[in-house]
């Protein structure tokens, strides 16, 4: 009996790889949703990418430079070149007209990165925010990693990332919340969640 992808119950006895497969250049990861692991996702592919010796680039959208996570602590000691131009948390922000402008920054600077094309890895962390809030405009995200170099690889992460982007990967991945410890009034955790 040849098992369908609903069925988990027993293993697959058919392979479920398409027949025809193809090598591409570079490839564009989209994760989204409201569930935990977006970026951490995210991060697991720059460290894969790392161990093959790759050139690797990070621009995160939302932490601020006071953030000082465990992800950029360790990618920087690897050799990771990581730009934390956001301002933080909105909620948090005095001024959302200046978070506005160092979002377009962290854009203009994705921007460059992706039309150099020294980096085989590009993580553009959290990027949906700017654009679901209009600070950067969707049509020119879509239109830059559709035109990247094309032996750039760009993962690009947050929540409610806007159809095209989507539309535009080869891959999406959507992370689903079925329960947070946050939901449950427990702080943010040094080691599991920066």
């Amino acid at each position: 009996m040849s098992m369908t992808s609903d069925d988990h119950n027993e293993p697959r006895t058919e392979d479920p790889r398409p027949t025809e497969l193809r090598s591409a250049p570079s490839l564009v990861l989209v994760n989204t949703g409201d569930g935990k692991g977006k970026s951490s996702a995210a991060f697991g592919v720059l460290l894969r990418a790392v161990a093959r010796e790759w050139p690797v680039a990070v621009v995160q959208f939302l932490k601020s430079g006071n953030w000082h996570t465990g992800e950029e602590k360790v990618a920087k000691q690897l050799g990771v070149d990581w730009w934390t131009i956001g301002e933080g948390f909105s909620w948090d922000s005095d001024d959302l007209t200046e978070d506005e402008a160092v979002a377009q920054a962290a854009w203009a600077k994705s921007k460059e990165l992706l039309a150099d094309g020294s980096y085989k890895l590009i993580v553009l962390d959290e990027i949906s925010y700017p654009m679901n809030w209009g600070w950067i405009d969707t049509d020119d995200v879509v239109a830059c990693v559709s035109s990247r170099n094309a032996n750039t690889n760009v993962v690009l992460t947050g929540r409610d990332m806007p159809q095209p982007l989507i539309d535009a990967a080869d891959t999406a991945t959507e992370m689903v919340n079925i329960k947070h410890a946050y939901d449950q009034g427990i702080r943010a955790k040094r080691g599991i969640d920066f």
